[in-house]
């Protein structure tokens, strides 16, 4: 499972050596070329739900096999793809594939004993991590070397060798929460998504103020709401709102939304540091293999941690991990706002980064399922994935706005401040001080259903 999550994860970064020459490879205008990342980012966030609940009813093994089979289809697709259109289809079947990271951590929580679900779930969470920083390296690499081409060819192997893995060695879980499929809160929720993450993507490109962006903006908000009083009338909901409203899931998800957001700050503005040209006085002027080897051992840090931050979790509880996952990203950007001149700079706050975030999306899954109940376990884990995919694309848009407001050059040529990156950097220490405060909020003694060690009391309305 952890090996399938991160391959599905390597999906998000798998484009981002190509992106400065995807206009010349599609024959595509940039603003039309920017669509093969914006399709997986808003797929990804709309299926996630959706697959979430499908899985808790009808089967989480056979919802995984699905997702992966798309994962193989899109990334045939992409591999086949001359121009943009095909290319955009491929990577939003690619990104329809992210449900299988919160599936996998329910199957796990199904099948395991209970002593060995703990670590097994910090270890498939932090893949959401791992996945993203070890493709950075592979991809520029196979970019660099290769057709482009090869690089979905290769996306699709690794799917299929995943989806072969699954149908041999993965066990059928039995548990089902048998109900009707709540389509019209699918759809509604699809909608008030992608009016969300569309403008939020694109904002940088249409005007932050311009009426489209506005618009979308505020009609987001006004689909949402109503999706929220529609499912909290109707019997067999999408998405339990009474379970995602109770104080440990609330602020696990509102502390998601901030780790995830910290977390992007990393994957987005190290690069542009590295590969700002050393003409700058700051910059070092390194290509995108340099750069992903640099960044590479801040993903094998995140695996390494997660098993760790099982172990706290067991003697301490969630909660502390997660505080203390916060506490160590906020450490890492202080380091590198502080030290930034010199690779070896940028290598260390990467990988004391990545041991934060290793130690922080660890935790989240267990914060999350000892307070629902096991039938309701993807559908919630979903949910926290759904706020982590927010996280990250609120980051974007604003390090976009941040970096190109303070910027030196024009075009293509156009090149971050190092004022720019302090800010970034700044803002990035506000998000894990946020999470800080937010994990706080969690209730120490809410009588959750501990995933590990002794189990303790459970609320009343999950025995029910």
């Amino acid at each position: 499972m952890a090996f399938v999550g991160i391959v599905v994860s390597l999906m998000q970064t798998l484009v981002v050596p190509l992106i400065p020459r995807l206009p010349s490879m599609l024959n595509a205008d940039p603003s039309d070329a920017s669509w093969v990342v914006t399709a997986t980012l808003l797929s990804g966030a709309a299926i996630t739900p959706i697959a979430g609940r499908l899985g808790d009813m009808y089967g989480k093994r056979r919802l995984l096999v699905l997702s992966l089979v798309v994962l193989v289809a899109g990334s045939g697709i992409s591999a086949m793809s001359e121009s943009v259109w095909p290319m955009v289809i491929g990577r939003a079947l690619q990104g329809m594939a992210m449900g299988a990271i919160p599936l996998g951590i329910s199957i796990l929580r199904d099948e395991l004993p209970r002593e060995k679900v703990g670590a097994a779930i910090a270890t498939m969470s932090a893949t959401m991590g791992v996945g993203g920083a070890i493709g950075l390296p592979l991809a520029a690499v196979i970019a660099q070397y290769a057709n482009w081409h090869t690089l979905f060819w290769v996306a699709a192997g690794l799917g299929a060798l995943c989806l072969v893995l699954v149908l041999t060695v993965l066990p059928a879980s039995s548990l089902r929460a048998p109900a009707r499929f709540d389509l019209a809160g699918a759809l509604v929720l699809c909608i008030g998504l992608v009016s969300l993450l569309l403008p939020v993507s694109k904002g940088s490109t249409w005007g932050w103020s311009s009426p489209l962006t506005l618009g979308m903006l505020g009609g987001s908000v006004l689909v949402l709401v109503l999706w929220g009083f529609y499912e909290l009338r109707i019997k067999s909901p999408l998405v339990d709102l009474r379970v995602a409203g109770r104080a440990p899931v609330l602020f696990t998800n509102l502390a998601s939304v901030a780790v995830g957001f910290a977390m992007y700050v990393m994957t987005l503005v190290f690069p542009q540091l590295l590969m700002a040209p050393a003409s700058t006085g700051y910059g070092l002027g390194f290509d995108m293999v340099q750069t992903g080897l640099v960044l590479f051992p801040g993903g094998l840090v995140m695996m390494a941690l997660s098993p760790v931050s099982a172990r706290i979790s067991a003697r301490r509880g969630p909660k502390t991990t997660l505080m203390l996952g916060s506490l160590v990203i906020g450490l890492g950007y202080v380091l590198v706002l502080l030290l930034n001149s010199q690779a070896w700079h940028i290598l260390v706050s990467s990988m004391i980064i990545g041991a934060g975030i290793g130690l922080a999306y660890a935790a989240m899954p267990s914060l999350i399922m000892g307070a629902v109940k096991q039938s309701e376990s993807a559908a919630a884990n979903v949910l926290n994935a759904l706020m982590r995919a927010v996280g990250t694309s609120s980051s974007a848009a604003v390090m976009g706005v941040v970096l190109a407001a303070m910027s030196v050059g024009s075009g293509p040529l156009a090149v971050p401040t190092m004022n720019g990156f302090r800010v970034a950097f700044g803002i990035a220490m506000g998000a894990s001080l946020l999470s800080i405060v937010l994990t706080w909020l969690i209730p120490r003694h809410g009588k959750l259903e501990r995933v590990h060690g002794k189990p303790a009391k459970v609320p009343a309305e999950t025995k029910a």
